[in-house]
């Protein structure tokens, strides 16, 4: 199972994602990095295991607000090889495109954005994140309802649940993983620790997006490598 650490960055820091409040996101703190500075907190995290992916949310271009591209684009080149999967408000391929020249950017549309969902199928690595509030999905129904629309990767994202210590939203995990077929599906929020994440790799988790978790001490190295078979 595939444990994908995240960072959220508004206005060039790493800020702490609750619930999806996102204009109360306060600068992170953590033991892994000296400052909420998002190429320290990255590294940070990279010496906890060798990740294989990490999530980046850029919080000003979901909002459009601005962007932290040159941020970002540090990152991608620090964790490399690695995988950077960024959603930074992608409307569709064409925005996407901008991140080309980063050979390890993977571009993440949210169903809170996403305008063209027909471009995703062709797209080998595309990743669709089905958002939820608490309530109701966020985005056109079509991306949910109709599964012709979904890439090889999707990720299930309550954002309710992101940092909330609240456990993973199982329900919806398996209602989309049980239309998914042979994709790769990944949950995001609320997972608490090491029995959340073995909870969610039996009900068939490709893996999970984590940022508490992993800050707070709750999953630790030798976690990770249980997880990761090694």
């Amino acid at each position: 199972m595939q444990v994908i650490p995240v960072i959220d960055i508004r206005n060039g820091v790493a800020v702490r994602a609750v619930a999806g409040d996102r204009k109360n996101y306060a600068p992170l703190t953590t033991p892994l990095a000296a400052t909420s500075d998002p190429l320290d907190v990255a590294r940070g995290l990279m010496t906890l295991h060798p990740f294989e992916a990490m999530y980046v949310a850029d919080l000003d271009a979901i909002e459009r607000r601005g962007n932290n591209r040159t941020s970002i684009a540090a990152i991608a080149k620090a964790i490399a090889p690695a995988r950077l999967w960024l959603d930074a408000g992608f409307t569709g391929a064409l925005e996407a495109g901008a991140w080309r020249s980063l050979e390890n950017v993977d571009p993440v549309f949210g169903s809170e954005t996403l305008q063209e969902g027909d471009d995703l199928r062709a797209d080998k690595h595309a990743i669709l994140s089905l958002d939820f509030s608490t309530r109701s999905f966020l985005g056109d129904p079509r991306l949910y309802d109709d599964e012709s629309f979904w890439p090889d990767r999707l990720i299930v994202m309550t954002l309710s649940r992101v940092g909330a210590k609240q456990g993973p939203d199982l329900s919806r995990f398996h209602d989309v993983a049980a239309r998914a077929g042979s994709r790769q599906v990944y949950a995001a929020g609320g997972a608490r620790g090491v029995d959340d994440l073995l909870v969610l790799k039996e009900a068939g988790a490709a893996g999970a997006l984590v940022a508490t978790a992993l800050h707070e001490g709750r999953l630790t190295p030798a976690d990770l490598d249980v997880l990761a078979g090694r």
